[in-house]
């Protein structure tokens, strides 16, 4: 029996109590939140809903407890329902509903774990958003494994996400990038202002590569403009294939100019006038966003007649609702906290809610430590270390996960040595080497003749065993509760606690027969909780973007 059968059974209850006139007429719950009990020998659920639900049906929450258990005991899979305290229910499940938890997942298998609480959303999910001028930093490559991995749990749970890109290709940055690929190309000094690395001259020398025109011998402005738009192509170019290599491609690559070009910025300025939210003041215009609860009213175009920044952001938060979006998300980094409520005023300002149609998320800084020492340098970029860079030292599958484990609210420290070992130690490879266990056990299995032909779960009593499949049937809760916090980490802390009971199940309980013995039913049916292990194991890396290898 699962958290959502046994949710739907009290639900059920709840009604036949209320039609037989045992409870007053409050409205009844769609659903009943069921947990697992900190402390196990209080049974395998429990749950609160008496003490939620007694005012609304006019009882006694210890009266309403004892209703619900008197009912509970009454189906064949509860062997013991209990009252404790002021209304909690305890709830211990026979052994074979316990164990048929085992074949329900490998029955469900890819699909396992997954739900439909966001079905009908349509979300935009942007994250990363480096300026194409020069390659990923750490503190991008952080947005890049935790904002797919939050795609992928959306995605798990119904919602419609697209994963956007948004293209800095407009303002003073690009323009310092264009003088630093010329100044390369001329072998000068970089601007004091500007970008310098190793990847600057190999994309200055791609551009000179890519022509047959002296670029170094045009005017200043035509070569600064020839510099900047093949360099900014090359550039971008790289960053979307570093993307892919690391696993994560967009669905739509935004480009902030486009903005510019096609009236956005003068549309959105134009509805906010609209609405009344527009006013000129020293020859600039306003937007009345202190209104909407920021510090001060933000200037959207300037005296001198130049877009302010903001301006970009009324017509792409607009322009994103245009399209259809219920609910936007951006993915920002630590230096950005001072600009969450100048964006959700403008969310406020044009009719929105804050926090329901635009979602803003601040990940913290990521520090890479080898022995207790800080490394800072990358060979190509100079003074950032890269995507590039970690990936290299770690590969993708300990980068990702490394960076997904730990909430985005606190700074991450990552000890690339622990990464680099082959051990317990290093939590990728406990959860991946647990994977991988699962699928040697069932191949040793096939060798010797055990199969999946019979299943009994009331012989699944081992107290390893119990524990396993506690945690085994956990995975849809973790899910639907890593996509409404909007923390992947949930998953990834979950799969280790999965690897750990798995690996002490391993050690106490036998899949295949002795040597000179025949396989026999608890055979054949620690098998389906093995492959039921190797399930969640899998469809849980899945959610994380990283791979379940079957041999290690």
């Amino acid at each position: 029996m699962t958290p959502t059968e046994l949710s739907a059974a009290i639900v059920r209850i709840l009604a036949a109590l209320q039609c037989s006139g045992a409870l007053g007429e409050g409205s009844l719950p769609s659903e009943v939140v069921i947990e697992r009990p900190k402390n196990r020998e209080h049974g395998d659920w429990a749950t609160n809903v008496a003490m939620q639900q007694a005012g609304n049906f006019g009882v006694n929450p210890r009266s309403l407890a004892e209703l619900v258990c008197g009912q509970l005991v009454a189906l064949a899979e509860v062997e013991k329902a209990e009252v404790a305290g002021p209304g909690f229910i305890n709830i211990t499940l026979s052994a074979d509903a316990a164990g048929a938890i085992a074949k329900q997942i490998v029955e469900a298998g890819s699909a396992f774990g997954f739900g439909v609480a966001m079905t009908g959303i349509k979300l935009n999910l942007e994250f990363v958003s480096a300026n194409p001028t020069g390659p990923i930093h750490i503190g991008g490559t952080r947005w890049a494994a935790v904002g797919d991995s939050l795609a992928r749990i959306l995605e798990s749970q119904g919602a419609a996400v697209t994963r956007e890109y948004y293209f800095n290709d407009h303002g003073a940055q690009i323009d310092r990038f264009a003088r630093s690929l010329l100044a390369a190309a001329r072998k000068q000094e970089a601007p004091e202002d500007g970008y310098a690395g190793a990847y600057i001259d190999q994309i200055a020398q791609q551009v000179l590569d890519g022509t047959a025109e002296d670029l170094i011998a045009l005017p200043e402005e035509s070569a600064q403009e020839a510099f900047r738009s093949a360099g900014v192509a090359l550039m971008f170019a790289e960053i979307r294939e570093s993307l892919h290599d690391f696993g994560v491609d967009f669905d739509v690559y935004f480009h902030e100019n486009s903005l510019y070009e096609s009236g956005a910025v003068d549309r959105a300025i134009s509805r906010l006038r609209e609405l009344g939210h527009i006013f000129e003041a020293d020859g600039a215009t306003w937007l009345r966003s202190s209104e909407f609860g920021d510090d001060r009213d933000r200037v959207i175009i300037k005296s001198d007649g130049e877009a302010a920044y903001i301006a970009g952001d009324l017509a792409y938060y607009l322009d994103k609702r245009g399209r259809g979006f219920d609910r936007c998300i951006y993915m920002l980094g630590a230096d950005h906290h001072g600009y969450v409520p100048r964006m959700m005023a403008m969310c406020a300002a044009f009719g929105d809610t804050p926090g329901v149609n635009l979602e803003i998320m601040i990940g913290q800084l990521v520090n890479l430590v080898r022995d207790g020492e800080p490394v800072r340098m990358s060979k190509r970029a100079g003074t950032v270390v890269t995507m590039e860079d970690l990936v290299e030292i770690v590969g993708v599958d300990a980068a990702r996960y490394a960076l997904v484990r730990s909430s985005i609210n606190s700074q991450l420290d990552i000890d690339l040595a622990l990464l680099e070992k082959k051990t317990n130690d290093n939590p990728v490879f406990y959860v991946q080497y647990a994977h991988a266990r699962t699928a040697q056990v069932a191949v040793n299995a096939a060798s010797l003749g055990v199969d999946r032909s019979e299943f009994e779960p009331s012989l699944l009593t081992h107290e390893s065993e119990e524990e396993l499949l506690a945690k085994l049937i956990e995975l849809p809760r973790v899910a639907t509760t890593a996509a409404e916090f909007r923390e992947p980490h949930r998953v990834a802390r979950y799969l280790e606690e999965v690897a750990g009971a798995y690996h002490r199940w391993y050690d106490n309980c036998r899949v295949t027969p002795l040597i000179g013995q025949s396989a026999e039913t608890i055979h054949r049916t620690r098998l389906w909780l093995n492959d039921a292990a190797g399930v969640v194991l899998r469809n849980g890396l899945g959610l994380l973007g990283v791979s379940a290898p079957e041999r290690m």
